[in-house]
């Protein structure tokens, strides 16, 4: 297989879930407490995360910028960057996660007021937190060795990822595997790599100038051609009118 031009810089931007380089400018909470705010979210605790951000609000907020509402909006778009992590660590699908908190960037933008900001907050909160509940219901539903292949496919998704190394991985004959997975998830194995790889697509799409046919490289697809044929299938548009829609 041909090796991608993509860059190792991209790649690892995008396996670190788009953690941007304004957190580097964000006057964090103490430690201990940013630390139990985020572990709320992971464990879909939202009183908790609640009580615990109210705490953090109590205290002086970082100056980010010179006009106060644009200050409060760029400390809320990197609270909404730490709450996207921590729910795709807490096994919120990627691209939910980032619809989430791209819908939540607009609506930062949007408003005009402290105000509705410091609402829109706690709304983001409940949002991801709620979304690491949902999350969690959905791998209830699955066996430990589905649980733990889904797991694998999620983790390594850039590698290639055959029903040998799966099966290898949970201890499972391939073909038994191939059962138990078809059984539980509805899908074939095979199936659900394509539709994962192809949902974690969009991040490169949404986020970068990068070619198409090199993201098709990227994510093991043979050719462009698949990737925009399995790409319709599963999102009802071509990675191109997918593209073209969706820039902002």
């Amino acid at each position: 297989m041909k090796q991608s031009a993509i860059s190792k810089s991209i790649i690892e931007r995008y396996l670190s879930y788009r953690v941007e380089h304004q957190r580097e400018y964000f006057l964090h909470p103490p430690y201990m407490m940013e630390k139990q705010l985020l572990n709320a979210v992971k464990e879909g605790r939202v009183e908790a995360a609640e009580s615990v951000l109210k705490t953090i609000n109590t205290l002086e907020r970082a100056k980010l910028a010179e006009e106060p509402i644009r200050s409060l909006r760029n400390s809320l778009i990197c609270i909404c960057t730490l709450f996207t992590r921590a729910a795709i660590e807490a096994g919120v699908p990627p691209e939910t996660a980032f619809n989430i908190s791209d819908a939540h960037i607009l609506e930062i933008e949007r408003l005009k007021t402290q105000e509705k900001l410091f609402e829109l907050e706690y709304s983001m909160l409940r949002n991801f937190t709620e979304a690491v509940q949902q999350a969690r219901k959905q791998e209830n539903r699955y066996s430990h060795a589905i649980h733990m292949a889904v797991a694998y496919i999620h983790e390594n998704i850039l590698q290639v990822i055959t029903l040998e190394s799966l099966a290898k991985h949970v201890y499972l004959n391939p073909s038994y595997l191939s059962h138990l997975f078809k059984k539980e998830t509805g899908v074939s194995v095979t199936d659900y790599i394509n539709k994962k790889r192809i949902e974690e697509s969009i991040y490169f799409l949404l986020h970068t100038n990068i070619p198409i046919s090199e993201i098709a490289l990227l994510f093991h697809f043979c050719n462009q051609s698949y990737y925009t044929s399995l790409f319709k299938k599963y999102m009802g548009l071509t990675p191109k009118e997918f593209r073209e829609q969706n820039q902002y």
